[in-house]
């Protein structure tokens, strides 16, 4: 009883953050979660070390993990302003590489049924639509280009948390929406963010709102057994997704 009790108020605490109208992923496969439950990859020691390595007297953003100095986003920047201008999203796009997130990397970069790279910004939700105002994020499709807005109040986010919540919003990409869909968008998410706070254990994200998001998430996945259990459970019962059909292109029934 206790347990059903933590796993309820958990289940409360996600749903109060936006759930974003979303599009379904056609082109190419992502990553096949068996049986609902997703492997988080396990890193080694060695490449642990590697990742947390930079010179001392290299000047990092608090926002970025140490890898991420000024020459290093300067390296990097070329492959990512196809998408987007801001440097916090170079790297919270770098930081998906290797990851579950792989998948909506290289859709961000273009690899989507529009074939083109799909445009990341900050943006006021609430001027597309007031019911938007208190969404993380949103999908969108204007033309034959897809756009992916993040609220501007997580402008000061780590690119840490960032990465993780694009995980998830680069797997929409089309005008059609799911249950399945948005589970198995979440669920991406919730393995996405496991895994980064793995392979960037030194770092401290600090406690901003899209952080708490993550680590709600990432309880509610753990708590399935690293499965969609709970997850399925918190968007089945969300309000805002009551209309939403059982399965959309690309995404069977659950």
């Amino acid at each position: 009883m206790k347990k059903k009790y933590v796993v309820g108020i958990l289940v409360l605490l996600l749903l109060s953050f936006g759930f974003a109208p979303a599009f379904s992923l056609i082109l190419d496969k992502p990553p096949v979660f068996k049986g609902g439950k997703i492997t988080v990859k396990k890193m080694k020691k060695n490449e642990k070390t590697t990742i947390a390595a930079v010179k001392t007297s290299e000047a990092v953003n608090p926002l970025y993990p140490a890898k991420y100095t000024q020459e290093y986003i300067s390296q990097i920047k070329d492959e990512y302003k196809c998408s987007c201008k801001d440097e916090v999203f170079f790297v919270a796009l770098d930081m998906l590489k290797g990851t579950s997130g792989e998948f909506s990397r290289n859709a961000v970069l273009g690899n989507n049924l529009t074939t083109k790279p799909i445009k990341i910004e900050f943006k006021d939700l609430g001027q597309i639509n007031k019911n938007y105002a208190s969404y993380d994020a949103l999908g969108w499709k204007r033309g034959k280009r897809l756009y992916i807005y993040i609220s501007n109040k997580h402008n000061n986010s780590p690119a840490i948390a960032l990465a993780a919540l694009l995980s998830h919003e680069a797997l929409h990409q089309d005008e059609y929406n799911s249950l399945a869909e948005e589970t198995y968008a979440w669920t991406m998410e919730a393995a996405v963010w496991c895994e980064l706070v793995q392979l960037y254990p030194n770092y401290n994200p600090g406690i901003d709102s899209l952080v708490q998001r993550e680590n709600t998430l990432k309880t509610i996945f753990e708590r399935g057994n690293y499965t969609d259990k709970y997850i399925k459970k918190t968007v089945y019962s969300n309000t805002g997704y009551q209309n939403l059909p059982q399965s959309s292109p690309g995404f069977e029934a659950l």
